[in-house]
């Protein structure tokens, strides 16, 4: 063992001897469970979601503006950057929501037992793809037809 591990490993007892304290786990040997990658995931969400927030107030402005502005904001929409940026804020819409339905049933005493815990969390996934599939699918057809 090498020498800066090893006086990680050191610490001081309340007799002032040296003793060997484990490591604690890391981010590197840690295995992330679903439920806490998906409340990373809700956090992160809410933050897309304010900073889309802002793209939406600019374009509440433009319009509110007049017709070049506007056009300008369409411009940066419809271009590929603004294109994912509206299906990433989508995704984060779809996710959030789910996500805040999940933690209504908790707070309500219901699918907080460990055995539904990981599927509830995969079911929220799949739920955030599909409507966000569902909604760019629709406004497709509508903008192609």
């Amino acid at each position: 063992m090498n020498d800066i591990r090893k006086a990680q490993m050191l610490g001081r007892s309340s007799e002032s001897g040296l003793v060997q304290r484990p490591l604690s786990p890391h981010i590197g040997i840690y295995r992330w469970p679903p439920t806490m990658v998906a409340s990373i995931l809700n956090r992160a969400t809410g933050i897309a979601l304010s900073a889309g927030s802002l793209l939406l107030v600019w374009w509440l402005v433009a319009a509110a503006s007049g017709p070049a502005a506007f056009d300008d904001v369409q411009a940066f929409i419809g271009a590929p950057l603004g294109l994912m940026i509206m299906l990433g804020w989508t995704a984060s819409l779809f996710y959030h929501l789910f996500g805040g339905l999940r933690h209504l049933a908790w707070d309500s005493g219901h699918l907080f037992a460990k055995p539904s815990l990981n599927p509830v969390t995969y079911a929220i996934l799949l739920l955030s793809a599909a409507a966000t599939a569902l909604v760019w699918f629709v406004a497709y057809i509508k903008l192609e037809g």
